[in-house]
């Protein structure tokens, strides 16, 4: 969607581990509610160029085919974190970061993305909503092409692109173009609540378990191996003693990983749209069972009892 709050641009991909450290050290100040103010700037980067080798990893970890010529319908998300976290990390940001769970993504591509195209990435939160767990935040991701200034190195996947760099061969940019590509994430913020009157969350879980058709062993890296490729390096994902400072028994998988993993299995047209709810964290090591059924997807637990994620794919426009 088009939005009208102010625009600040930047010149590269801000860096993670400071955004982390800001927003774990400010945590504790934080008063969360859902009529608190929230910050109104939109983070625009343009001229976005791929990080061909950070493409590959992420292709490899997730189960992606490797060398498309197309980016993966969840990897503009890993292009949107940083941003996402500049913006979550920061002070006039009410929700703490540290135990914030993402809930939910919706994906809109409306096109192929081409891993050599140029583009221009924006950034905003779209605001807030009580919760009958606490608060919940909605942050916004949007891609759209950018202008070719040159056709440099872009003809071969084998190339690596920088943040912040224009002049690639890929789609021409044109002025308000619509998203190529966009999404919706909810972040919660569990804390005390009286909003009795809250919104029931909505339930995505089919009434018994997907048809079961793949069952996936999952190593102890597979956490970091993922922040390799996509530059999240949260303390749970990598290791047993990082992840019981926060309560966990063993490092958790990423929440995304667990959608793009499934995605690579599913597929998805070159239009699509993509629900997805996380439910339960998987630990690492450990095993998973991958179901899926008339356009919708599950991860469930190696018994196939506990639901981890489930979603849903269809065309784009509907039809």
């Amino acid at each position: 969607m088009t939005t009208t709050t102010p625009a600040a641009t930047l010149t590269g991909a801000p860096a993670l581990a400071p955004l982390l450290a800001r927003g774990a050290l400010l945590s504790p100040l934080k008063r969360p509610r859902s009529d608190a103010d929230f910050p109104r700037t939109r983070l625009v980067l343009p001229g976005l160029r791929i990080d061909l080798a950070k493409l590959a990893a992420y292709e490899r970890v997730c189960g992606f085919a490797t060398g498309a010529d197309a980016l993966p319908v969840t990897y503009p998300h890993v292009l949107g974190f940083p941003l996402a976290m500049r913006l979550m990390s920061g002070r006039d940001f009410p929700l703490p970061l540290l135990g914030l769970v993402h809930t939910s993504i919706t994906v809109t591509r409306r096109a192929p993305m081409p891993a050599t195209g140029t583009y221009e990435l924006s950034v905003y939160v779209e605001g807030l909503a009580a919760h009958r767990r606490g608060t919940e935040a909605s942050v916004v991701t949007e891609v759209r092409p950018g202008a070719a200034a040159g056709r440099g190195a872009a003809s071969a996947r084998g190339a690596t692109g920088t943040a912040g760099v224009a002049g690639t061969a890929g789609v021409t940019g044109v002025a308000g173009a619509d998203p190529v590509w966009e999404s919706r994430s909810t972040y919660l913020a569990r804390h005390r609540t009286t909003a009795a009157h809250a919104p029931e969350e909505p339930s995505a879980e089919p009434p018994a378990p997907l048809p079961a058709l793949a069952e996936w062993p999952l190593g102890g890296d597979v956490g970091r191996r993922y922040a390799a490729a996509s530059g999240d390096r949260n303390p749970i994902h990598l290791h047993p003693l990082t992840a019981r400072l926060f309560g966990f028994p063993r490092a958790i998988a990423h929440g995304m990983w667990t959608v793009a993993r499934c995605l690579a299995e599913h597929g998805t047209p070159d239009a699509a749209a993509v629900r997805a709810r996380f439910r339960a964290p998987v630990l690492l090591p450990g095993t998973v069972t991958y179901g899926a059924g008339d356009g919708h997807f599950e991860m469930r637990g190696g018994d196939g009892r506990r639901l981890h994620v489930s979603g849903e794919v269809a065309p784009y426009p509907a039809a």
